[in-house]
C-alpha cells in the first residue's frame, strides 16, 4: 500500500495541538528522560515506542474504565485505547523533532459486529514513512517497532471488510477525538467508535 502524506509541509507533522500537546511538562519530562539514554534519534524513537506500548496499559485489555485522549493525560494516567496511545507516542516523537503522522486501519469491532477504526502512527526516517502500532501486546496480538517491514498487530482481512487506510494525517481525526472527549467511560467509547474517518466523508 502506498501511504499518502496529506499535508505537503513536513513541519505539520511536528506541530503541537490540544491533543498532541508535546509542550506539556509531562510530555517534555518523559521525552527528556528517554532521550538521555538514547544514542540517536532511531534509538529514541524505539525507546518512546516501547514506553507507550509496554508501560501504558490498553484500557480494553486492563478493564480500566477511564478515557484519555490528550497525550499528556495518557502519559500521566498510564491508560488509553489505541488512539490515545498513538496520540501519546506522536507527542513523544514530535517532542524530539521526529516527524510523526496519525494513520488508521478499519478493523472488525471486538464485539464481532460492524467495524471501527484502529489508531497507528507513522514515523519519518530515511526519507520514508514507517507505520507503527503501539496498542500493546497480549496473547495473539504482537507488534514491534520496525523500519524494515511492518510489524503491526493486525493485517486487515479485505474479505471481512477490513482495510489499511493510506492517509497520513498531521492531526488526529476530529470525529475520533470528538467521540473520545464525550465518552463518559471506556465501555461507551467502545460502542461509539467510528468506522470511517470524518476527513474522508
Amino acid at each position: 500500500m502506498q501511504l499518502i502524506q496529506q499535508d505537503p509541509d513536513l513541519s505539520a507533522y511536528m506541530a503541537a495541538d490540544e491533543v498532541i500537546d508535546h509542550h506539556h511538562p509531562v510530555v517534555r519530562e518523559t521525552a527528556a528522560r528517554l532521550a538521555h539514554e538514547a544514542a540517536d534519534s532511531y534509538a529514541y524513537a524505539r525507546a518512546a515506542y516501547l514506553h507507550i506500548r509496554d508501560t501504558v496499559a490498553h484500557s480494553a485489555d486492563s478493564g480500566d474504565p477511564r478515557v484519555t485522549w490528550r497525550a499528556s493525560d495518557v502519559l500521566e494516567q498510564r491508560t488509553g485505547i489505541c488512539h490515545a496511545k498513538a496520540h501519546a507516542l506522536a507527542a513523544l516523537l514530535r517532542a524530539e523533532d521526529i516527524p510523526t503522522a496519525l494513520c488508521y486501519q478499519r478493523l472488525t469491532h471486538d464485539t464481532g459486529t460492524g467495524h471501527c477504526l484502529h489508531g497507528l502512527v507513522a514515523v519519518r526516517f530515511r526519507g520514508a514513512w514507517h507505520r507503527q502500532d503501539c496498542r500493546g501486546n497480549k496473547p495473539g496480538v504482537e507488534a514491534h517497532f520496525s523500519l524494515e517491514g511492518e510489524r503491526l498487530a493486525w493485517v486487515p482481512d479485505a474479505g471481512a471488510g477490513e482495510a489499511d487506510l493510506p492517509g497520513l494525517y498531521a492531526a488526529p481525526d476530529p470525529g475520533i477525538v470528538e467521540v473520545m472527549r464525550n465518552a463518559p467511560d471506556r465501555s461507551r467509547l467502545w460502542e461509539d467508535l467510528p468506522d470511517t474517518l470524518r476527513a474522508d466523508r
